[in-house]
């Protein structure tokens, strides 16, 4: 058994809220460095550049890539043969109140839904663990903004409507996002599972690198697939344009009922955050 303390997965989860708002993800960098050289019409191209001064800036500074610094989603594996010393989600809650702070980032969450005041320091997180073997504790914060989250969606498809369905539920939800979520976007899509099981997948799925395709081949060319017909929407960067709709996009799959195919889409737009740590 290992021991690790409160006070390290604070530690950890502050400073992870801090660099996942300053510097973006090698993946999204490479996937938009690419993307803005091959972008051929010259609106697009152009407002693609200045996002790409925008993030090198960021990091120049150390000032957060976007302004809306995001819900703080924070997915831990927790290794069965570890004890935390101390209340684990109280800490977790600590190092989003303290790297939030410390790293001068917009306060951004209200305590109730309906009432609306502002908890005053990005708390609480949205914590979700998940135990593994071993005696490790790895920890991802992945802040969401919500310019992109609100153009996420849920649908129980019916069996009958099999993969075309799932294309074509992908696709209107692009086209009903528009210019909202500030594209090129980066897609998490959940397919399987239950109700509440495939939108976790949906935001699980923003966690893999976008230049790493799914394991299984046939949903590596399903990847493939919608990613092309995406970026023929011809909604392009910001709204303005070409075929630079969408960086990447990621699915993960599950077992589901007999009855049912459950699919959602996770929208994040470009400036797609997560930092992890291992304890």
């Amino acid at each position: 058994m290992r021991t690790i303390s409160a006070a390290a997965v604070t530690d950890t989860v502050a400073r992870l809220c801090i660099q996942a708002n300053t510097k973006l993800p090698d993946d999204i960098v490479a996937a938009l460095d690419r993307d803005r050289n091959n972008e051929p019409w010259p609106l697009a191209k152009e407002t693609l550049n200045l996002l790409w001064d925008n993030m090198e800036l960021a990091e120049q500074k150390n000032l957060p890539v976007c302004q809306d610094t995001g819900m703080a989603c924070v997915f831990v594996e927790l290794g069965q043969e570890v004890h935390i010393e101390g209340d684990f989600e109280t800490a977790v809650h600590e190092g989003v109140r303290r790297g939030y702070g410390e790293g001068y980032l917009r306060k951004s969450i209200v305590g109730d839904p309906l009432r609306r005041v502002n908890t005053g320091d990005n708390t609480p997180a949205a914590i979700t663990v998940r135990l593994v073997p071993g005696d490790g504790c790895t920890i991802t914060v992945a802040p969401k903004g919500f310019g992109s989250e609100n153009m996420s969606r849920l649908g129980m498809l019916k069996p009958a409507d099999g993969i075309e369905g799932v294309k074509n539920f992908v696709l209107e939800t692009v086209r009903l996002a528009g210019p909202n979520p500030c594209p090129p976007i980066v897609l998490g899509i959940g397919v399987g599972g239950s109700f509440d099981k495939v939108a976790y997948l949906a935001k699980h799925a923003l966690l893999r690198p976008i230049d790493q395709p799914n394991p299984d081949p046939f949903y590596a060319d399903l990847e493939r697939e919608l990613l092309e017909e995406i970026n023929k929407l011809g909604i392009g960067p910001q709204g303005f344009g070409g075929r630079t709709t969408c960086l990447g996009l990621s699915i993960e799959a599950a077992p589901t009922h007999v009855a049912g195919l459950p699919v959602a889409v996770n929208v994040s737009c470009h400036v797609t955050r997560r930092a992890t740590a291992e304890l």
